[in-house]
């Protein structure tokens, strides 16, 4: 039986590209200035690993020290909030990154592409 991993990353990362892929997805999340927002998807091809956006989530949720930057800004693609992370929101908000009616970020308005 395949690890769930295999099935999520066929394009598998050898532990150099990995250590690189987490050090680029801080680095680009360091960047995102506030009141605006970008994408996993977004973040994993700037990061050179453009399938790998649920990998975006896992490093941002796993690297220990991660929580000094400034992960609310990441969404999906949707503008959709991260599950379980009810003060996601107020943060973006608080920075003036305003929602529809559907609860989604307004992505027109407030999305940043490095």
């Amino acid at each position: 039986m395949k690890h769930r991993l295999d099935n999520d990353y066929p394009d598998k990362m050898t532990p150099e590209q990995a250590s690189r892929f987490r050090d680029d997805v801080l680095n680009i999340v360091s960047q995102i200035p506030r009141g605006r927002v970008t994408t996993y998807g977004t973040i994993a091809a700037w990061a050179g690993w453009p399938s790998h956006s649920r990998m975006v989530g896992r490093t941002l949720r796993y690297t220990p020290g991660a929580e000094l930057l400034p992960c609310h800004r990441v969404v999906n693609k949707e503008g959709r909030t991260a599950p379980g992370w009810s003060s996601q929101r107020p943060l973006l908000e608080a920075e003036g990154v305003t929602f529809r009616a559907n609860a989604h970020v307004d992505m027109q308005r407030h999305l940043w592409e490095p």
